[in-house]
This record gives C-alpha cells, sequence and structure tokens, in this order.
C-alpha cells in the first residue's frame, strides 16, 4: 500500500509519522496546494489529508485509491457523491480534541474578563514600579462565579465547557442549533434568551446552513454591554463585520475568536483593525492543536487504516 500525507505540517512538525512505515510505503508532504492534489495522489492506496480540497475531479485519476483518512472531524471538503460511487472509504477523527478546546474556550475568557492584557502591559511598562501602592485595578473586572454562561451548539466540546463553567459557579443554559439535543443536565433556551440573559457566551457549532451568520448585528444588539463572546467552534457563524461594529461601540465587552470566515486571516478583515487586546483577542486557528491532542489525532488515524486493513469499519464516514 503506497499510503500519501499531503499536509503533514497542519500536524506540527514535532509529531512523529515514522510508525506509518510499518503500514505501507509512506511519502509526506508539508503542504499541497489544490493544484498539486492531482499529481501526488495519482498512485496512491490511502491518502491522508486534512483541509484539502478532494472533489472529483482530483480524485479521477487516483485509480489505486481506497481509503481516505481525515485528520480531522469536519468531513465537508471530501466530494462523498464520488467517494460513495466509487467505492472509496472515508474515515475522520472525533473526540481527540474535546480537552484542548475547551481549555482554551477559558484560556481566551479569563484574559478577557479579567482584563488580563492590561494589567500586565501596566507591569512590564515600568509603571507599577513607581506606582503608589501596591495593587492596582483601574480596569475593573468580575468573578466567573454566578455569571450565566450561554452555550450555543452542545456537543461534546459544548458539554465539556458547561460542566466546567459549572464547576465555577455558573448558571449555564443551551441553544440547540440543531434544534434535537435535549439534555437534562442543563437548560435549554431559545437563542433570544441566550444572548439577552448570559455574560458569557460560548460557540461550539458546526457551520451549516443552520448556523451561517447565526450571530449577526441583530443578535449582537441583544447582548449584555459587559458581555463576552467566543468562538471556537467554525469561522462563519458570528458576522466579523458586525462584531468588529459591536466591539468598536462597545455594544459587546470582549470576544475570543479561534475561528475565522477565511484561514490564515485576511489582510481586509475588520476584526484585524481592533488593536486593543483588551477586547479581542484573535488565535490561528489552535484551540485543538495541544500537543496531547495532536497525538492522540494521529493515533486515531493509524487505528482507522489498522481497521480498514482487518476489513472493520471504524469511524467510517457514509
Amino acid at each position: 500500500m503506497k499510503l500519501v500525507f499531503l499536509e503533514s505540517k497542519s500536524l506540527g512538525e514535532d509529531i512523529s509519522l515514522d510508525k506509518f512505515n510499518n503500514l505501507g510505503d509512506v511519502v509526506i508532504y508539508d503542504n499541497t496546494m489544490p493544484e498539486e492534489i492531482e499529481e501526488r495522489i495519482k498512485d496512491a492506496d490511502i491518502v491522508i489529508a486534512n483541509k484539502a480540497p478532494l472533489t472529483g475531479e482530483r480524485l479521477k485519476n487516483a485509480a489505486n485509491l481506497k481509503l481516505i483518512c481525515l485528520t480531522a472531524t469536519g468531513t465537508n471538503n471530501v466530494d462523498f457523491s464520488y467517494t460513495n460511487a466509487n467505492n472509496i472509504v472515508v474515515t475522520n477523527v472525533k473526540g481527540y480534541s474535546t480537552n484542548s478546546v475547551a481549555q482554551h474556550t477559558f484560556a481566551m475568557m479569563f484574559y478577557l474578563l479579567e482584563k488580563l492584557h492590561h494589567y500586565d502591559t501596566f507591569v512590564k511598562s515600568g509603571e507599577y514600579e513607581n506606582y503608589e501602592i501596591f495593587s492596582y485595578f483601574n480596569n475593573y473586572f468580575s468573578e466567573l462565579y454566578g455569571k450565566r454562561w450561554g452555550i450555543i451548539g452542545l456537543g461534546e466540546i459544548g458539554l465539556t465547557v458547561a460542566r466546567i463553567a459549572r464547576s465555577f459557579g455558573c448558571d449555564v443554559c443551551y441553544y440547540s442549533t440543531s434544534g434535537k439535543n435535549n439534555n437534562s443536565e442543563f437548560n435549554r433556551a431559545e437563542l433570544d434568551e441566550i444572548l439577552k440573559t448570559s455574560d458569557i457566551v460560548s460557540v461550539h457549532s458546526p457551520l451549516n446552513a443552520d448556523t451561517l451568520n447565526l450571530i449577526g448585528k441583530n443578535e449582537l444588539s441583544m447582548m449584555k454591554k459587559s458581555a463576552i463572546i467566543i468562538n471556537v467552534g467554525r469561522g462563519g457563524i458570528i458576522d466579523e463585520a458586525a462584531l468588529a461594529e459591536a466591539l468598536n461601540n462597545g455594544t459587546i465587552s470582549g470576544a475570543g475568536i479561534d475561528v475565522l470566515t477565511k484561514e490564515p486571516i485576511a489582510r481586509d478583515n475588520p476584526l484585524n483593525a481592533i488593536k486593543d487586546s483588551t477586547k479581542l483577542i484573535i488565535t490561528p486557528h489552535m484551540a485543538w492543536a495541544t500537543v496531547e491532542a495532536r497525538k492522540r489525532l494521529m493515533d486515531e488515524v493509524y487505528a482507522n487504516i489498522e481497521a480498514y486493513y482487518d476489513k472493520k469499519e471504524r469511524n467510517v464516514v457514509h
């Protein structure tokens, strides 16, 4: 079997892929542009990819292709009409980054809630050395305890965040973007209520027709002026122009964003113009990427390939 990695750089250079040599002849590309895919996979039996667009047009000359292993949960980069018609198995990986993303959610929330950029800058600027008393807190901040935390999308990650928030003493409620999630552990509410009453709102839902621009100008205007919104779900769920306007106008207090409509970030993204880190923190789609999560990810991909060899169905996406 010939295994072709199309985007090894997206896995991190600290993660060894050596064990995959046990499964066949391995070819590794750091990154692959869309126009390079067809040539690179033409004699591959197994393709390992993350976001590379695997359309029917790019797959049509890969006569030996039997298995596509996605190093992610999302599958929208695969042309399933083609893979299904040509008996190509597609697998993904679930649950590997739950703890990582939940951790990052709270890292961004506390950064904003406690105005950490402001206070760190005060000390490092040298101003604290000459301050008249031992404590400085002119940019007031609040306790998390007793706050209302609204979860948009109570999947595995959203549920983990909800439980951690509850352990901090938060009143947790959630909005089901599919309308099908009825979790008795937490109160379910409509989106308007979540936005109007929550002190912190975190987004953990997939991007689909129901969630595209789910949070726009009207929705942001419902929120408390003191509220913080966190998006670790998918770019496109929050209207970025509307969010920039809301932050600039003081409609809401702050935002933590790990996912963007276009990644890497577009030069003309309106969020790029906001340099005040007490209002906005943007991280480069890395909430999922702790060392532990990436190791789990590759262990899961390896197990998916082993299962395929053993004629077992594991993480197969139909």
